[in-house]
């Protein structure tokens, strides 16, 4: 139980990236009154965790709707993971976890960021979306480790909105390069259970005879 609880407590920070939120949150928001970035936050958060949660619940069965095996959830996931954990390490903007440029810019033009883009993409983004439907599916209907990571999911969006409010202490208190060395520690991390994810995959496909 412990081992679920570190590998998804690992995989949600990396994917869902509370700090990488917080620091973009006060800089979309550099206009708002402290009560607006409360609602923001808030709102934004509630909506976020909401689509993580239903996608933790029910994406499982919504795969196997369109025909797609638990092997092959987790050889792709892993791909994707990988890919996030590379970024990490090198310090790189993610498409599968911030913003894009062209969103920055239409989000900057916007009074209320709440649902776009901080519920999503920021907070439930395709790579937090991807390690929801993972780490639920490969408890195989364990009930308790279940119970675990949909615990650590909640807990990382609780972090993450506890962290917008306090967005300007944060990034005053770390610094650029305090918040590039965790992402990188976290990178590392995420990159070693993003492969073992695609190994556990091509294992359990049968393909390997």
């Amino acid at each position: 139980m412990l081992e679920t609880a570190l590998v998804a407590f690992t995989t949600f920070f990396a994917t869902i990236g509370p700090l990488d939120v917080a620091a973009l949150f006060a800089a979309l928001t550099v206009n708002a009154t402290p009560r607006e970035r409360r609602q923001m936050a808030l709102k934004g958060t509630l909506i976020g965790g909401g689509i993580l949660l239903f996608f933790a619940l029910f994406g499982k069965a919504v795969l196997t709707s369109f025909g797609i095996t638990l092997p092959a959830l987790q050889a792709s996931g892993g791909i994707l993971l990988l890919l996030i954990a590379i970024d990490m390490v090198f310090a790189r903007d993610s498409g599968s976890t911030t913003a894009t440029d062209e969103e920055r810019v239409e989000a900057q033009g916007k009074k209320d960021v709440s649902v776009f883009p901080l519920a999503t993409p920021l907070i439930a983004g395709p790579g937090a979306i991807g390690a929801a439907v993972l780490l639920v599916a490969d408890t195989k209907g364990n009930t308790v480790e279940t119970a675990v990571v949909i615990g650590v999911l909640l807990g990382m969006v609780l972090l993450t909105f506890l962290l917008m409010l306090l967005a300007t202490q944060v990034q005053k208190l770390l610094g650029v390069t305090g918040l590039h060395v965790i992402s990188r520690v976290v990178g590392v991390l995420l990159a070693a259970l993003a492969v073992q994810f695609i190994f556990d995959g091509i294992r359990d496909s049968g393909l390997l005879g």
